[in-house]
């Protein structure tokens, strides 16, 4: 059975269960995490077992999305993008738990910020990947992957190009705010508006040139 879920994924989420586990023992039930910053005080706060919650819950939610594509691919699709997909969920699954590793580290009053460096490391991704997009060729295994095809030459370096300045201007807003630290939930919405942002509006580039 093709799956995109691996052992590692599975590993990943039980790491992320532990450092859960872990926060729950050394941190008070009614300690609230700083989630903005107004000047010298929190304007933002999360509640410790809501906050715990969201990592978890959105790992789980993954795995299920890439399990069910893995399932809905055919084998010759799977072959093809295997190496594309299997890393993208690594990373996701990596940032949920870096990012719940960064509420421990907060919770026990350390100054090691993971949340900054974590929204750091997702810049220097984004920057990279927009590098990559901005400048691939067109041939059977490189570039975007769609559920529909891209029509013409032109159309696919509309879309491309497109897509890579997208990656771009995510990748320097976010390394801005990681620099500017406003707080942990506004990088956390970065992180997620920055990984959405890319294909949702390559998706959309891809259906606007269709008649290219």
């Amino acid at each position: 059975m093709t799956s995109l879920v691996t052992r590692f994924h599975l590993l990943l989420f039980g790491v992320t269960l532990a450092i859960a586990g872990v926060t729950l023992v050394h941190v008070p039930a009614h300690y609230a995490f700083p989630a903005h910053w107004q000047g010298s005080s929190a304007d933002w706060l999360w509640p410790r077992d809501l906050a715990l919650a969201v990592a978890p819950l959105v790992q789980v939610a993954l795995m299920a999305i890439f399990f069910v594509l893995g399932r809905a691919l055919t084998k010759n699709h799977f072959a093809k993008t295997q190496h594309i997909l299997d890393p993208a969920l690594t990373l996701l699954m990596m940032i949920a738990a870096s990012c719940q590793l960064g509420l421990l580290m907060i919770g026990i009053g350390s100054d090691f910020d993971i949340f900054r460096i974590t929204a750091f490391g997702l810049a220097a991704t984004l920057l990279v990947l927009a590098v990559v997009i901005f400048e691939a060729e067109r041939h059977s295994y490189a570039g975007l992957r769609m559920p529909w095809p891209i029509a013409s030459d032109r159309a696919w370096r509309l879309v491309h190009r497109g897509s890579g300045l997208v990656a771009g201007i995510a990748s320097i807003t976010l390394a801005l705010l990681a620099w500017s630290d406003p707080g942990p939930g506004v990088l956390v919405l970065a992180m997620a508006i920055g990984l959405c942002a890319l294909p949702v509006i390559a998706g959309l580039l891809t259906a606007l040139t269709q008649r290219l």
